[in-house]
């Protein structure tokens, strides 16, 4: 996109969120809630009000999307409030109330490349702090490195003296163009962090690596698997024609080029194995050329985008479990499919080794040959596999009312943390480079000096302030003994 295709995007973009500011305020003398007191939920200095900041959120579907909408609606359980801020997906745009009453704004930015919005630094910062003062914010708590409204929303935040929390959900490397400016971009963000969490000890030492953050600042969280959801098949298929699933973006760094290398392989070795691969990506194009090449049609069938609704119809229907990712920090696709009792083979990279015991999983380097190696060893011991057991340990292993409980400690620590005025936290950027740091420091007195003026524009007093509510309990979500969520 030309520079000036850029600059009438952001144009837009500001427009769009003058038009909303508008259009939302006149609403809200019309809407009426229901609301409920929540006071005696939670004492007031337990509860916490967190505001949950991606570019990737639902209906957009992914790992991190599931991370937070499952994650929100476990602390809603546990009583505190919730917020979830992303940007405007097609015609969803404005204020939406999900499952359990977990509030979404999608503020008016357009998606810039790979859903996430342009970078603009300052332009946020408006609606950003509009949002923290009427929903009474005490916590922002941002998800996803290469998320741009993430960075931007955890700087504001520090600008204006609230804690922030920062969960990484990737690994990047050391030594290529975009990882060494991503890296850049990290260290800025994390230098005034409270707490960080990561979901692997792996993606730890990497975050650790990359942004300079004090090991001690970071917990490791891991995801976490909805067992209610992903239940194996009710009888246990045959093993006459064993069915390999892949169910994963078809990029590059998913491993979509060491697939088209691998089925026809096991295809040769093994003429009872059939494959179904769900996904859609630029790489898919390989895909298909690789099947119409060895004559696959028949054993290799190419779903495209799997909603993830449907994800547990299409696992269910296999007895093996593909992952061939370059890298990856925790693998949810990995416990949905151990969920569904389905034995998994996955490249040996970054955080998969922790992710299940020994006897669930084959490992193997992300080479061909090697992976053919580790299919042709799943097919042996295939007979072996329960899938009922597997998911009632995993039941035991996973679940996401655990995960809401450690990372309420990791806000109660964020919390503990000491303000620090301006020079203070200047004196953190500093070290992060001889130009960079001083970038790093003009930036933020530019920031803090926005927010004094938009103080003065519009004093917070003026800002009116929402109700909090929670839904009667027989429309709440609901965990049950196993730690999985019931949404009814």
């Amino acid at each position: 996109m030309s520079f000036v295709g850029c600059c009438l995007v952001y144009i837009q973009s500001v427009l769009s969120w003058f038009a909303w500011m508008v259009s939302f305020h006149l609403k809200q003398n019309f809407i009426s809630i229901a609301v409920v007191e929540t006071s005696g939920v939670m004492g007031d200095q337990k509860r916490h009000k967190i505001l949950m900041v991606s570019d990737f959120f639902y209906p957009n579907f992914g790992g991190v999307e599931n991370h937070i909408y499952y994650l929100s609606q476990c602390l809603l359980k546990l009583g505190h409030k919730v917020v979830v801020l992303t940007h405007a997906y097609g015609n969803r745009s404005g204020v939406r109330y999900m499952t359990g009453g977990l509030k979404v704004y999608y503020i008016p930015w357009k998606p810039f490349l790979m859903q996430n919005t342009l970078p603009t630094f300052y332009g946020t910062l408006p609606i950003m702090r509009t949002i923290l003062i009427r929903e009474k914010i005490s916590l922002v708590h941002g998800h996803q490195a290469f998320s741009t409204l993430c960075h931007e929303a955890l700087m504001h935040a520090r600008t204006m003296g609230y804690k922030v929390v920062f969960t990484d959900h990737s690994l990047y490397g050391f030594a290529d163009v975009g990882s060494i400016h991503m890296n850049k971009v990290l260290q800025f963000t994390l230098a005034d962090v409270s707490q960080a969490i990561c979901v692997s000890h792996t993606s730890k030492e990497n975050t650790v690596l990359r942004s300079g953050l004090p090991p001690e600042k970071v917990f490791v969280i891991p995801n976490a698997v909805d067992t209610a959801m992903f239940t194996p098949a009710p009888e246990k298929l045959s093993h006459n024609e064993i069915v390999i699933i892949v169910i994963s973006r078809l990029v590059y760094r998913k491993g979509a080029d060491l697939l088209v290398e691998v089925i026809p392989e096991i295809c040769r070795l093994f003429s009872n194995v059939r494959f179904i691969v769900g996904g859609d990506g630029p790489k898919r194009v390989r895909l298909e050329e690789m099947r119409e090449k060895n004559s696959l049609q028949d054993r290799v069938e190419m779903l495209g985008a799997v909603p993830h609704a449907r994800v547990r119809s299409v696992l269910i229907s296999g007895h093996i479990f593909l992952n061939s990712s370059l890298t990856e920090a925790f693998c949810i696709a990995i416990l949905e499919a151990a969920s569904c009792g389905l034995l998994t083979v996955s490249t040996r990279v970054g955080g998969v080794p922790e992710v299940l015991p020994d006897d669930m999983i084959v490992l193997a380097e992300p080479d061909p040959s090697d992976m053919v190696r580790a299919i042709t060893k799943a097919i042996s011991i295939l007979p072996k596999i329960d899938p009922q057991v597997m998911h009632l340990r995993m039941k035991k292993l996973y679940n996401w009312h655990d995960v809401a409980k450690r990372t309420e400690i990791v806000y109660d620590r964020a919390l503990g943390c000491s303000n620090q005025n301006l020079v203070d936290r200047l004196s953190r950027y500093l070290p992060c480079g001889g130009w960079a740091g001083k970038l790093f420091c003009l930036v933020m007195i530019i920031d803090f000096l926005l927010w004094r003026l938009l103080q003065l524009w519009q004093p917070p007093e003026e800002i009116e302030e929402v109700p909090d509510f929670s839904l009667p309990n027989s429309e709440c979500p609901e965990f049950k003994e196993d730690g999985s969520l019931s949404l009814r």
